[in-house]
């Protein structure tokens, strides 16, 4: 296997415990060109392990993971940890403070696998390929050590997606060919319900609804893509029983994998007066056209989708309503943000998802801003220069940022002779919001209970160098961390808090009064970020657990 000049090996132990303690400066790289804002810091230049998947932990850590099955990682254990064959790790858990890096330890598979964050904090993380195809694995902290469950699973899960629910319990949706779900704790009486939805959208050639998107609506009914088709049905009734079939996405674009556009479920805000919240609204963007699997395979790569579509699945009649990306975007990660923005990032504008199968990199990242004017939503920020393509992920972190990691459209890694290297580098772009522009009014020295009830009234206290600007809105807003692979964030959500009131405390200082999510079905139960937005610009965010 070749390996690039600075690959991480870690033998004695001292070194080992040196190196998760060392702090490393972080380079910064400010890119003007083709781009509206933003800029973008290397936060390690090798990790040692590709990113295909991320999480965000309620301890400030980041988690990425790769596969099992292709060989030695580039990150070693140290020598004290028994071994036999392969002593490298493929996950790791990466100190956002300081980016040191602590390998972990995972026998079981888990290449194109799902998560869910639990309501105590632990990472629950479902199937994987042969070794890891029905497994679970759970990551609990503060131990961060993977206990794992072999044949846990009823069936291979392989590309199936996972939603955290308002019980505390996790869907496990669907994977190549299955086309059924089941839930974590185990439904011991029925471990398995058929889902038709699933094969009635799968493509013949290219099955184009694998990773379905799942989005949790605030009434507790589930919403789920496949391909160019949409259902809403309440997860606890068995199968179809409760489906309502919504119209076809117009433009008949595939979004799910191997044509891997991306979605979110846009920001819930408080309604006025009820308690309740605002309609619900889904986001998918991007994808590839019919039939652009078998044209990539045979060597032409097709232009990208450049279509986005946004729908209330809730309402009497819903219908989508349609809009263009600046640029085509297959493969790119959609990210939350605390201001209720939209971040698409990374990906290709030709080709599909799948080795070697993506051409032209999308080095720009785009804002979308939900609220603004029909044909202004959008803004083409400024890019980076690594390549992100298959097998890349991206994920806020509470610094407000989006880290960025991953890219290996190969087999195994590849460092040379190819056109896309394999990517081991981490970055970080930070959103205009965190421009030292703002500084002034960014809110600081944020403080909130550790743990909230629904519905109840919490005290939030910041400080603001230059005081709460006049007629600016203050939020906060509560920001489900996801778990982010093959351009789908699963269980990202943000939700917005009512202000009650606010009063200004010494010279700086305010103490406003929110109140809580109203339920589980809106804000399902767990650790969220809170951030104070002031004029649209963040604080950095401390961590909540609700209900």
């Amino acid at each position: 296997m070749m390996m690039p000049p600075s690959r991480i090996t870690i033998i004695p132990l001292l070194v080992f415990l040196l190196l998760i303690t060392q702090s490393r400066e972080e380079e910064v790289v400010t890119v003007e060109e083709e781009g509206g804002g933003g800029t973008w810091l290397l936060l390690h230049p090798n990790i040692g392990i590709c990113a295909m998947h991320m999480q965000l932990l309620p301890n400030n850590h980041l988690l990425v993971f790769d596969r099992t099955d292709f060989g030695p990682s580039n990150l070693s254990f140290p020598s004290t940890v028994p071994c036999s064959g392969d002593c490298t790790a493929h996950s790791a858990l990466l100190d956002l403070a300081s980016t040191s890096i602590l390998p972990l330890s995972l026998l079981s598979d888990p290449w194109c696998s799902s998560a869910a964050l639990l309501p105590n904090g632990s990472l629950l993380q479902s199937g994987g390929f042969n070794s890891g195809d029905r497994s679970l694995r759970l990551l609990s902290l503060p131990s961060s050590s993977w206990l794992e469950l072999p044949s846990y699973l009823s069936v291979r899960r392989w590309y199936a997606s996972n939603q955290l629910l308002p019980q505390g319990r996790v869907i496990i949706l669907g994977g190549r060919r299955q086309f059924n779900y089941e839930f974590y704790p185990r439904n011991e009486e029925i471990p398995l319900f058929d889902f038709p939805f699933l094969e009635e959208t799968t493509d013949a050639n290219s099955e184009d609804n694998l990773y379905p998107f799942l989005h949790l609506l605030p009434d507790g009914a589930l919403f789920v893509f496949a391909n160019t088709r949409a259902v809403v049905f309440d997860p606890l009734a068995g199968g179809d029983r409760s489906l309502r079939r919504l119209p076809d996405i117009p433009d008949g674009v595939p979004r799910n994998y191997p044509s891997s556009g991306s979605s979110v479920l846009l920001p819930l805000r408080p309604s006025g007066g009820g308690g309740g919240t605002t309609r619900a609204e889904v986001l998918v963007c991007g994808g590839a056209p019919r039939g652009s699997y078998a044209a990539a395979s045979g060597g032409t790569f097709l232009p990208a989708s450049h279509t986005c579509g946004r729908i209330f699945p809730a309402d009497p009649d819903p219908a989508w309503a349609m809009e263009e990306m600046p640029m085509p975007r297959v493969m790119g990660d959609m990210v939350l943000l605390p201001t209720g923005d939209v971040i698409i990032i990374n990906g290709a504008g030709a080709g599909t998802a799948g080795w070697e199968l993506a051409r032209e990199p999308v080095l720009n990242p785009v804002l979308y801003r939900p609220d603004g004017p029909v044909g202004r939503r959008f803004e083409v920020l400024n890019p980076t220069g690594i390549p992100r393509l298959y097998h890349s992920s991206a994920a806020l972190d509470f610094y407000g940022r989006v880290t960025v990691g991953g890219s290996n459209p190969h087999m195994g890694y590849v460092f040379a002779g190819v056109e896309f290297p394999t990517e081991l580098s981490l970055e970080a772009f930070l959103p205009p919001y965190l421009d030292a522009l703002y500084d002034g009014r960014r809110p600081r020295k944020l403080e909130a209970p550790a743990e909230v009830r629904y519905g109840g009234e919490v005290t939030v206290r910041f400080e603001v160098e230059e005081g709460v600007q006049e007629g600016a809105m203050v939020e906060v807003a509560a920001v489900a961390p996801g778990f982010a692979t093959h351009a789908v964030g699963m269980n990202q959500r943000v939700v917005m808090l009512g202000l009650r009131r606010m009063e200004k405390v010494g010279e700086m200082g305010y103490v406003a009064e929110v109140v809580a999510p109203p339920s589980s079905e809106v804000a399902p139960p767990g650790y969220y970020m809170w951030f104070v937005v002031h004029d649209r610009v963040p604080s950095q965010a401390v961590w909540v657990q609700i209900g």
